[in-house]
């Protein structure tokens, strides 16, 4: 077994030869964070865990400053599993059940949220900072492709990307109460003209078109072997020199410097603030009436909001309005 103070880590690489990127990730302490936060059945667990690590290897890849969000609405006992991730790998996750929701412990991901076919998977790009009329880009696909309902997050994903991006990718998902890891092999479109350039804008080798196939194919094939114990198991690191040994004895693989995932929660009492005034002041005021006060519980890290008849009254006051000023922050664990 990996030492268990091995720091969570996402690794990135790109065969020489030809367009094929690939990244590794394995999440132990980002993964305990969501967990310790919440109580979810055991194959809910799983899957939430297993879009955790594809969230990380997408996002990984994305050129843009901003929050990748991935959601899977669904129509059986797991109403929705939702994952955010941001450019410097920083996650959040948290999943909402029916009421009263029965789950065995053996449920598949059809069972859980695609019970009656009408569950979807979306993937939302919101940028960080938007030009004037910029929108956030969604992407959304049913759980079934041509040939029927898609049994795992992994075939969804592969769907996904093939729907949305044109883009070949392989995905090897796993999740237990331990570690969330995964591995993403992505063919990229096959480039134009002459001057062929790999994704770090290198030129890729001159024999890159005739063995784009085979690289892709073998990296593939190579992939296939990946068990999920393997996968939780052992670190990037082991698993690059354990499946792509030859690829680097040849330096025919280039690995990047290995990234960190980690857990943060972005929500914040001026946030909180500011839903509550888009709500307006007379659901505010009968909130207040008849509870006494306003409070708001956080789904992703379970932090608590209370705001009392005064600090509803600052909110629609004149001068909170304007600076966007706080009431005396009543915030518990």
């Amino acid at each position: 077994m990996t030492d268990t103070t091995t720091p969570d880590t996402l690794q990135k690489f790109l065969f020489d030869a030809a367009p094929v990127r690939g990244e590794l990730v394995r999440m132990e302490a980002t993964w305990q964070e969501v967990l310790g936060r919440h109580s979810y059945p055991a194959p809910v667990r799983r899957l939430l865990g297993e879009m955790m690590a594809a969230a990380a290897l997408l996002s990984a890849n994305l050129k843009f400053n901003g929050a990748l969000v991935m959601q899977l609405h669904g129509d059986g006992p797991v109403r929705m599993l939702v994952v955010e991730c941001l450019s410097d790998l920083s996650m959040r996750a948290t999943a909402k059940l029916a009421e009263g929701a029965h789950i065995a412990d053996d449920a598949t991901l059809a069972q859980m949220v695609n019970a009656h076919g009408h569950g979807r998977f979306a993937i939302t790009l919101d940028p960080k900072d938007k030009l004037p009329g910029q929108q956030a880009y969604q992407g959304i696909v049913p759980l079934a492709d041509a040939h029927g309902p898609l049994g795992s997050i992994s075939a969804v994903l592969e769907h996904y990307m093939q729907a949305s991006e044109q883009l070949d990718t392989r995905l090897w998902l796993a999740a237990d109460d331990h570690v969330a890891a995964g591995m993403l092999l992505q063919k990229l479109p096959a480039y134009g003209g002459t001057a062929e350039v790999g994704e770090t804008g290198a030129p890729l080798a001159s024999h890159a078109r005739a063995q784009d196939l085979d690289t892709w194919d073998r990296a593939v094939q190579l992939g296939a072997t990946l068990k999920a114990d393997e996968l939780l198991a052992e670190t990037p690191d082991t698993l690059l020199r354990r499946l792509f040994w030859e690829d680097l004895q040849a330096a025919g693989l280039r690995v990047f410097e290995p990234l960190t995932p980690h857990f943060h929660c972005s929500c914040s009492r001026p946030k909180v603030a500011g839903m509550l005034q888009s709500l307006g002041q007379e659901e505010i005021e009968g909130i207040i009436a008849e509870r006494g006060q306003v409070e708001i519980h956080c789904d992703f890290c379970g932090l608590r909001y209370e705001f009392d008849p005064v600090d509803c009254a600052q909110l629609f006051s004149a001068t909170h309005i304007a600076t966007g000023a706080g009431a005396g922050a009543h915030q518990h664990h």
